[in-house]
């Protein structure tokens, strides 16, 4: 049995944040049913696909964060839909929803509302900026995506090099940090239930989690009064700590420690530096010159060599590419990396695991993504409802 096979989530979430939230329950073994929106959620026909898009049912973006998981069409906007939705939350234990603040109050169906139908209902919300119900602002409403959250939330600010534009991290971290805290703050209130039978709302707004995930730039600010900005792969605090240009390519080395330090410059061949600079005082005000002398070194070495040098003494590792994570026995021992039926092709698709490892109920993608309503007649019966459809807004 897996840890969340009791649980059953309803998930009216659509792109990444909620998805993402709703797929880390489900390869828990949550039964997560996806309430989609008519015609399903917009990033189901996202591209890249395993061969045709014309045939495959769903491209990967979709497949990604919705495996393991039933789906269920439905306009909110129709009795008859809604109805069957209540239907649901009465069986339900956990809603999610990211859409504006309001949008399901304009269906009839908000948490108040929710919550009399389910009085131990878990009503978990992700926004952009979160909701009236545990802090209200004037920002709320407003849309939110992804590279609006790292902006406001300081993450682009301290992210790129020196003399660079501020920059957005690669992953979409402003739904995907989101999406984590909201799985855990629903897990606290599962728990909280256990004890008191009680439900709750939950809320996670993308902006607060930026500011969440910057901490080290607030703690900075507080104590020195300075906004931190953009220092390329290096760190405020720790040196050396920071990516370094080898012969064929970039190693990153962490060697702020003493015995660290000693240790990269006996294999730098350089004992005088780990003598003239014996502690991190030392090496943070010298660490201009100090960092183009490691540099020197790792530009004459190819990256295996520089490793073995190291040989585990030093933390360090090759900055990777995709195709090297694929080639990774670490990667497939610990099974990060799953294949899934892809719908339409003769391959499966790889998608990424679960970083979640739990000896006795071992979380993993349970199955492909849905197709559309795939799972209408065993979630609904008799009660199946075939009604016009129209498009909600959705926040993320």
């Amino acid at each position: 049995m897996s840890a969340l096979a009791d649980l059953r989530v309803l998930d009216l979430t659509q792109v990444l944040a909620g998805p993402y939230c709703t797929m880390l329950l489900a390869d828990m073994g949550a039964d997560v049913v996806k309430v989609e929106r008519p015609g399903g959620d917009l990033i189901r026909a996202n591209p890249p696909y395993v061969d045709d898009a014309e045939s495959e049912a769903y491209g990967g973006y979709f497949q990604s964060v919705n495996r393991g998981k039933r789906s269920l069409e439905l306009d909110l906007r129709t009795d008859a839909d809604r109805e069957a939705f209540l239907s649901l939350v009465e069986r339900a234990d956990v809603v999610v929803e990211n859409f504006k603040a309001g949008t399901m109050e304009k269906f009839g169906c908000g948490y108040e509302t929710l919550k009399e139908h389910n009085p131990q209902l878990i009503y978990s919300s992700i926004r952009g900026f979160g909701d009236p119900r545990t802090g209200e602002t004037d920002r709320q409403g407003q849309p939110s995506f992804d590279l609006i959250a790292q902006a406001l939330g300081g993450v682009m600010e301290i992210t790129g090099q020196e003399d660079g534009p501020p920059t957005k991290v690669g992953p979409g971290v402003g739904d995907i940090f989101t999406a984590a805290l909201n799985a855990v703050g629903i897990l606290a209130a599962v728990h909280h239930r256990e004890r008191t039978d009680e439900g709750q709302y939950v809320d996670t707004a993308m902006y607060d989690c930026m500011v969440s995930l910057a901490e080290r730039s607030v703690y900075q600010y507080s104590c020195d009064g300075v906004s931190p900005t953009r220092q390329g792969n290096s760190h405020p605090t720790l040196f050396p700590y920071d990516a370094f240009e080898a012969s064929d390519g970039y190693v990153v080395i962490a060697a702020f420690s003493d015995g660290h330090w000693a240790t990269l410059c006996e294999a730098v061949d350089r004992p005088d530096l780990a003598a003239d600079y014996p502690d991190a005082a030392s090496r943070l005000a010298n660490r201009d010159s100090l960092r183009a002398e490691i540099a020197d070194w790792t530009r004459d070495h190819e990256s295996a060599e520089i490793l073995e040098r190291l040989d585990g003494r030093v933390p360090a590792a090759p900055v990777q590419n995709t195709a090297d994570i694929f080639a990774d026995p670490h990667v497939h021992d610990r099974g990060m990396l799953a294949d899934v039926s892809q719908p339409g092709a003769d391959e499966p698709m790889t998608i990424a695991g679960s970083p979640i490892k739990m000896s006795e109920t071992m979380p993993q993608p349970r199955g492909r993504a849905p197709l559309l309503d795939e799972h209408r007649e065993e979630l609904l019966g008799e009660e199946t409802v075939d009604s016009g459809r129209e498009v909600a807004e959705s926040d993320d």
